[in-house]
């Protein structure tokens, strides 16, 4: 998919036997030692594609979950239609593929002696290191809201516990309750999510508590597909749904979780269910590791997505600043499988090929109704652009029957399939 032709053909099956911790595995003359931080979208797809690429490779995954739930398809087990074990993943596959993972928290990265401290105080070393931290949240970036605010307004942008309570209050709200959705300015993971969020819950009202309003106080002036979006409310859910652009006041200035109020230009509005989704910035061992810019995310090697900062360290996935690539699953696949063949290419003295970079998003308004974007990405003097004329999103008017469900087909299938090649 996003491999390069190298790589694609040197691909091997995954079954040799691992190393152990001590000195980097090139001093001692063997094919190397990666480390990863992270199993999700980025750093699983790396891990597992590093040893598809050379099975002599000893690759560790650190990871503090025992599995990896997925942002995608979270917003459908808010709505009711997913179970959680439906989105969870545990890491068997990447052990049958010879990986080795760690359960343990990355606590601090020692670039000169090239070694991760974990939280127990053990250390793994490393040849190259990959980061794959994913997001942290902001809580300093809006007034009023707190991790202890979040129990009261979740935020639901990390899959589990807070998607979970999110599902409940919206059982618990009265019907003719005010949901209100509160996305974050740029860049932040996924960034269709919350107007998916908007969809997949107004398609709950509808069938469940349909007096219900949504209320959308944005802190942007516009949105991903949202032409898309906006026309799908309109046909499937009139009147539900106003969304506010930053321009016009939605911005929200401040929370008060104890009064369940927000407020924006238009002063105090009171929400039956509040979803703050704040502001992001990469996961905290790549600040720790020292990749992370000042504005918060890691600046890398648009080519390889190796680090500018720390050599040896290469960073995938949401916290990376990838250029024009979105923060999303699909995308830290790809640059999962890019990461892989460079770090091959690099241990064994060669320069590495050009990339190939794409990204396709799907989202869901109903069970039944899908829309979706796709672009395809080249590296050049800019960084990481679009490819002219090779992407897009669905059509604004379906020009086949049930074409909206054949989307929404699609994009089941496309969970069953990314799911499948990172975690097995």
């Amino acid at each position: 998919m996003a491999a390069t032709r190298r790589f694609v053909l040197g691909m091997a099956g995954a079954a040799a036997a691992l190393g152990t911790i001590g000195r980097p595995a090139l001093a001692q003359g063997a094919a190397g030692k990666v480390v990863v931080i992270g199993a999700g979208f980025g750093g699983a797809t790396t891990a597992r594609y590093l040893r598809r690429a050379n099975a002599a490779l000893d690759v560790t995954v650190v990871e503090r979950e025992e599995r990896f739930i997925t942002c995608p398809f979270s917003n459908c087990v808010i709505a009711g239609f997913r179970h959680m074990e439906q989105i969870t993943h545990g890491f068997d596959g990447l052990r049958k593929a010879g990986v080795n993972v760690v359960k343990g928290e990355a606590a601090g990265v020692d670039p000169a002696a090239r070694t991760v401290t974990l939280g127990d105080g053990s250390r793994l070393s490393w040849d190259r290191l990959v980061l794959s931290p994913g997001i942290d949240l902001n809580f300093t970036g809006l007034p009023g809201y707190s991790e202890a605010a979040a129990e009261m307004m979740p935020h639901a942008w990390k899959p589990g516990a807070q998607t979970l309570l999110l599902r409940r209050q919206l059982e618990a709200m009265p019907d003719g309750g005010t949901f209100i959705v509160c996305p974050p300015a740029n860049p932040f993971r996924c960034p269709p999510g919350p107007y998916e969020r908007v969809s997949v819950v107004a398609w709950y009202f509808r069938n469940n508590k349909p007096k219900s309003k949504i209320l959308v106080f944005d802190a942007k002036d516009s949105f991903s597909k949202q032409g898309l979006f906006q026309a799908a409310w309109e046909s499937e859910f009139p009147g539900m749904i106003t969304w506010v652009a930053g321009r016009d006041g939605g911005k929200v200035e401040s929370v008060d979780a104890g009064a369940m109020a927000v407020t924006t230009a238009f002063g105090v509005q009171k929400g039956a269910v509040v979803n703050v989704i704040p502001p992001q910035r990469a996961g905290a061992i790549a600040h720790a590791a020292g990749v992370a810019a000042e504005n918060g995310w890691c600046p890398v090697n648009p080519a390889t997505f190796a680090s500018t900062r720390v050599p040896g360290v290469y960073v995938v996935g949401d916290a990376a600043i990838a250029g024009a690539m979105p923060k999303s699953g699909s995308a830290a696949n790809t640059q999962g499988k890019v990461v892989a063949a460079a770090i091959v290419d690099s241990l064994a003295g060669r320069s590495p090929a050009p990339p190939a970079l794409f990204n396709v998003c799907y989202s869901l308004v109903t069970p039944d109704y899908g829309i979706s974007v796709a672009d395809v990405y080249q590296v050049n003097e800019k960084g990481i652009t679009p490819t002219p004329d090779a992407g897009g999103v669905s059509v604004r008017t379906p020009t086949a029957l049930n074409e909206r469900k054949l989307e929404a087909d699609y994009t089941y299938n496309w969970y069953t399939n990314i799911t499948a090649d990172i975690w097995g």
